[in-house]
């Protein structure tokens, strides 16, 4: 099937943010758009469908005016369509196996809040194998971008800065499918990229030991170390990123909330495990993904 990235829409704010965003992405890439929506045969149709149409022609009508907007918006972009009558959930699973990266909307709390995950996000990233992206309402061409001279718009001025990339580390666990993600995204907005890497002192038993570091510059060193270590294959590999690190003590999740304001995108990772609840999202993941002010990319790793 032709490379593409795929965003899921359902009529909503976030739906069009979301799928503005896949546009952009899928213009950096190179690669087509494909809009994906879902529906459930019900005996009524949903509210938001107009009484006059069935949710089928409401599917069709809705896919087909988003495309519009979108090659409008930006021009030379391919753009597929996809409409399935099937559980949300699954639909877009199977959307995302398909495609580069799946691309979903999220309902902003507010400008600094960030994001509340809806129940069928929520799902699909804890359980979609391939990278997905969380966009909220409201995200535009502007907010990845530094501001331009004179308030003048980056749409008008394409060549205006990317803002960071920031990718969330865990040296312990380092995963090469979200580290090269996070490079990658870096390269095609040749902007720079900061690793942020947060770890909790030893317990303190572990004073007994004497090989172990004590807390303070020392445990420090060992894990500004560590991550140079980890990230010099990767930077080697993609010479062109500027790469910064801060390596803190602290809790992932807070520091990598911190870190994500004012940056074009965040990137973390979801080990692949299964529970007795079912599929596990993380801990970090999900703080991020409620609490973050800009797009968030979930990369699933083993």
């Amino acid at each position: 099937m032709l490379r593409h990235v795929a965003a899921g829409i359902d009529g909503s704010p976030q739906g069009l943010a979301a799928a503005h965003w896949a546009a952009r992405e899928a213009m950096r890439r190179g690669t087509a758009l494909r809009l994906v929506h879902a529906w459930e045969r019900q005996p009524r149709p949903a509210p938001s469908v107009p009484a006059d149409m069935s949710q089928r022609s409401w599917a069709e009508d809705m896919l087909a005016q988003a495309s519009v907007s979108m090659r409008a918006a930006h021009f030379g972009l391919q753009v597929i369509t996809h409409s399935v009558a099937d559980a949300p959930v699954g639909a877009l699973l199977a959307a995302a196996e398909e495609a580069d990266l799946l691309v979903l909307g999220s309902r902003g709390i507010s400008g600094v809040a960030g994001f509340l995950t809806g129940s069928v996000s929520q799902r699909v990233v804890a359980r979609s194998l391939r990278p997905v992206v969380l966009v909220r309402a409201g995200e535009c061409t502007a907010d990845e971008h530094f501001s331009a001279v004179d308030g003048i718009s980056p749409d008008e001025i394409p060549e205006t800065p990317y803002r960071e990339v920031v990718l969330g580390l865990d040296t312990a666990r380092p995963c090469d499918e979200l580290i090269e993600f996070a490079f990658d995204a870096a390269r095609r907005r040749a902007t720079p990229l900061r690793v942020v890497h947060a770890f909790s002192p030893p317990p303190a038993y572990a004073a007994i030991d004497r090989l172990a570091p004590e807390n303070g510059p020392e445990l420090l060193a060992e894990h500004e170390r560590a991550v140079v270590a980890t990230l010099r294959p990767w930077c080697e590999k993609f010479p062109e990123v500027a790469v910064t690190e801060t390596v803190t003590e602290g809790r992932a999740a807070g520091e990598l909330i911190h870190a994500s304001a004012g940056a074009a995108l965040l990137v973390v990772g979801r080990r692949v495990r299964e529970t007795r609840l079912g599929t596990h999202l993380g801990s970090v993941a999900h703080a991020v993904l409620h609490h973050a002010p800009c797009p968030v990319a979930v990369v699933a790793h083993n």
